[in-house]
């Protein structure tokens, strides 16, 4: 089989080992409670979003992630930036909420990082009248359409390409 693949140029990808840290969820800043409880479905566009942060390795260094996305799995907003503080999803959620304009209920769902719990990104959405959802700590299932997002994306396009 593995010489038929070969014969036709076909080549299995795997993703590396290497995975920085991307989650400090070691704090003392408040934890929303996890409302969304693995329900990813959404009747609408703009109803659910899900945000995770994770890294992509450039010839320049590690850039840093952070993707919002649900109804439709479609990116919405991003950030790329060499740091992991809060101004990264600040400005992914932002992006999102300029193109997408959102009306009606919205759900924000993550993880418990620092940088979702941190004041000025709870504050933004509280001004926007944005529900906060984060999931159980150490639970990378409680976000899986990120996570799953970002595995597709590094195996298929970012571990082919620098």
């Amino acid at each position: 089989m593995r010489k038929t693949l070969t014969r036709q140029g076909l080549h299995a990808t795997v993703a590396t080992r290497f995975v920085p840290t991307t989650t400090d969820s070691d704090h003392n800043l408040p934890v929303a409670e996890n409302l969304l409880a693995r329900d990813f479905t959404a009747t609408r566009p703009n109803e659910k979003w899900g945000s995770d942060i994770t890294y992509v390795r450039t010839a320049e260094g590690w850039l840093y992630l952070a993707v919002i996305d649900l109804f439709s799995r479609r990116v919405v907003g991003w950030a790329m930036a060499d740091h992991m503080r809060v101004d990264l999803v600040l400005e992914a959620f932002e992006m999102a909420i300029t193109h997408r304009r959102p009306t009606g209920d919205l759900l924000f769902h993550s993880d418990r990082g620092s940088q979702y719990a941190a004041s000025a990104f709870r504050d933004r959405l509280a001004f926007l009248r944005v529900t906060q959802s984060m999931s159980r700590r150490g639970n990378c299932w409680n976000n899986a359409p990120a996570e799953s997002f970002f595995g597709k994306l590094k195996t298929e396009w970012v571990g082919r390409h620098r």
